[in-house]
C-alpha cells in the first residue's frame, strides 16, 4: 500500500539500488577501461558509467565521442527522458544552430533545468521573449557610449582592485588562486556595467561576497540535472540536501543581491536613457501590459542574472586557461609581451591605462593566444537544444519531436579531424594569417561563442576586456605556476579549473 502511495519514493530507491550494485561489482572488477562505450543496463540505462566517471566527466565524454564517429547515443535511466545525443560533428553542430535553427529552440527540458536559476533569461528563452532579449542587449552593446563607459569601467578596476591585490600578493611572495582572482574582477565589471553597482568582491581582503561566490557554487549541481532523473533531483530539492541545496542557496543569494537594485529601477526612470534595466522593463511592459508588476520584476530579475553569468564566466574562464596555458609555453608569453611594448610602444611602465577599445584590436598575437585558450577550453562546454519537429541530422542520427541534442564543443576541440594531429597543442599561430592579421575561422568548427542567431553578442567585449586585463598583468609580472598543484577541468556547465589556478607573482 505504501509502494502505491509513495511511487516516486520507491523509483528512488530501487534507482540507488540498481547503481551501488553495479558500482559494487565494478570496484570488485577493479575495471579500469574509461574509453569503452558505457554499458546500457537495465531500467538505470548508461547512469552508472556517467557516475563512475564523474570525476572527469568532459575528458570521458571524448573519448566516448571519438571512438563512435563524433556522435553518441546517451540512454538514460527507464522512462526518465533523460536520453540524450551528444556529438562534436562540426556538420551536424551547424545544421542544429544555424542551417535549420527554427527547428531547435532550447525546449521544455533545458528550461525545466536551468528554470530556478536563470528563469526567463536569454540563456533560457526560445522565440518571441528570446528575441525581445536579443534585440534590447544589442541595443545596449551597440549605443554610442558603451565603449567608452567599457573603457572606463575595466581600467578604474585595474587601477583601484586588480593591481593593488597583486602587487599586494606578489610583494609579499604569497600563491594565491588567480582564478578566484579573474572571476571577482569580472563579477565586479559586470555588475558596475548592468547594474551601474559595484559589489567590490576584488580587494586586498579577499571579502565573502554571497551574490559572487553563488555563481561557481550554482553550476556543478546544473551539470548533474542533465544526466539524473527529474524525478531524483526534484526529491533532492525537497529535501534541500546534496547537490540541489548548493543550488537553492545560490539562488537566493542572487535574489538577495539582485532584487533591491531591480525594485529602485522600477521606482525610477533610470540613468539618462542608457540603463540596461529600465530599458528592458519598458519593452517588456509594452509586451504584457503596465499592469504587471510582479511579473516584470521577476523578468528583470532573471534578465539580470543570465547577464551576470555571461559577463562574469567567459570572461574569468578563459583568462584561467589562457595563464595557465601560457605558463606552461614561455615563449608565448615573450611574444605577447614584445607585442604589447611594440604596438602600443609604452613608454611609462607605471601607467595603467595602457590602451584602448580600438587599439586592443592590434594586439593580434594576443588575440589569436585568447582564442586558443576559448579552443582549448570553452567556458560552456556543452550546448543543449531540442527538436521541434523529426528531423535527420548530417551523421544520419534521426531525431523524434522532443529528442533532446548536446553539442561538445570542448570534444570539437580535439578532434584531428578537425583542428589537425596538433589539436592538443596550445599554438597561437594557427590564428594568424600570413600577412599577420586574424584569420577567420568558421563559427562551426570554433564554437566558443556559439553561433548562427545564438551567436554571443558580447564577443567583442569579451576580448577588449581580456586584453586589457591580460597585457596588463604580463606587462608588470612574471607568473610562476605552484609545483604539483593540479590543473584539471571541473565537472560543470561552466569549464572552471577544479582546484583554481595557483600562482605566485614576481614584480618585473
Amino acid at each position: 500500500m505504501a509502494m502505491l502511495q509513495y511511487p516516486q519514493i520507491f523509483f528512488v530507491l530501487i534507482l540507488f539500488t540498481a547503481i551501488s550494485i553495479y558500482l559494487w561489482k565494478r570496484r570488485m572488477l577493479r575495471s579500469k577501461q574509461t574509453s569503452s562505450p558505457p554499458t546500457n543496463w537495465p531500467v538505470v540505462g548508461m547512469l552508472p558509467a556517467i557516475l563512475q566517471n564523474k570525476h572527469h566527466l568532459h575528458a570521458y565524454l571524448t573519448q566516448i565521442l571519438l571512438g563512435h564517429g563524433g556522435t553518441f547515443q546517451f540512454r538514460g535511466v527507464w522512462f526518465s527522458n533523460t536520453d540524450l545525443l551528444f556529438t562534436c560533428d562540426p556538420n551536424n553542430f551547424h545544421h542544429i544552430f544555424t542551417k535549420n535553427f527554427p527547428n531547435y529552440p532550447k525546449g521544455p527540458s533545458f528550461k525545466t533545468i536551468f528554470s530556478d536559476l536563470l528563469g526567463d533569461g536569454v540563456f533560457n528563452a526560445d522565440f518571441q521573449l528570446w528575441e525581445l532579449h536579443r534585440r534590447q542587449t544589442m541595443s545596449f552593446l551597440k549605443g554610442e557610449r558603451f565603449d567608452g563607459l567599457l573603457d572606463e569601467i575595466v581600467w578604474n578596476k585595474i587601477e583601484t582592485s586588480l593591481l593593488p591585490v597583486l602587487d599586494h600578493f606578489s610583494g609579499r611572495g604569497i600563491e594565491f588562486d588567480l582564478q578566484d582572482v579573474f572571476q571577482r574582477f569580472a563579477y565586479d565589471t559586470v555588475c558596475e556595467l548592468v547594474l551601474g553597482r559595484d559589489p567590490v568582491s576584488l580587494s586586498i581582503a579577499l571579502p565573502n561576497v554571497p551574490s559572487e561566490k553563488a555563481l561557481n557554487d550554482a553550476i556543478e549541481p546544473l551539470l548533474y540535472r542533465h544526466f539524473l532523473p527529474e524525478t531524483v533531483w526534484k526529491m533532492q530539492r525537497w529535501l534541500r540536501i546534496g547537490n540541489e541545496k548548493k543550488l537553492m542557496d545560490a539562488a537566493e543569494a542572487l535574489d538577495k543581491f539582485v532584487y533591491p537594485i531591480v525594485d529602485s529601477r522600477m521606482n525610477s526612470e533610470g540613468n539618462d536613457g542608457f540603463d540596461l534595466i529600465t530599458s528592458f522593463k519598458t519593452v517588456y511592459e509594452e509586451m504584457i501590459g503596465r499592469n504587471r508588476a510582479d511579473r516584470t520584476r521577476v523578468f528583470l530579475r532573471d534578465t539580470v542574472v543570465n547577464l551576470l553569468f555571461a559577463g562574469r564566466d567567459t570572461t574569468s574562464t578563459t583568462l584561467t586557461w589562457l595563464f595557465w596555458l601560457i605558463a606552461t609555453n614561455p615563449r608565448s608569453i615573450s611574444r605577447i609581451r614584445e607585442e604589447v611594448e611594440s604596438v602600443i610602444k609604452l613608454k611609462d611602465s607605471k601607467n595603467s591605462r595602457l590602451f584602448g577599445a580600438e587599439e586592443s584590436r592590434k594586439l593580434v598575437y594576443l588575440h589569436g593566444a585568447l582564442c586558443e585558450s576559448l579552443r582549448l577550453y570553452p567556458p560552456v562546454a556543452l550546448q543543449h537544444k531540442a527538436a521541434l519537429r523529426p528531423d535527420v541530422l548530417p551523421s544520419g542520427h534521426f531525431l523524434r519531436p522532443g529528442s533532446r541534442v548536446s553539442v561538445a564543443f570542448y570534444s570539437m576541440a580535439r578532434m584531428e579531424s578537425l583542428w589537425g594531429k596538433d589539436c592538443l597543442e596550445f599554438k597561437p599561430e594557427r590564428w594568424i594569417s600570413g600577412h599577420g592579421a586574424i584569420e577567420h575561422v568558421p563559427s562551426y568548427k570554433f564554437a566558443a561563442f556559439s553561433a548562427g542567431p545564438r551567436t554571443c553578442l558580447g564577443k567583442d567585449m569579451s576580448f577588449v576586456e581580456m586584453k586589457m586585463i591580460a597585457a596588463s598583468i604580463i606587462h608588470r609580472y612574471d607568473v610562476d605556476l605552484v609545483k604539483d598543484h593540479p590543473v584539471i577541468p571541473r565537472d560543470s556547465v561552466v569549464l572552471q579549473t577544479k582546484h583554481g589556478l595557483r600562482v605566485r607573482l614576481i614584480k618585473r
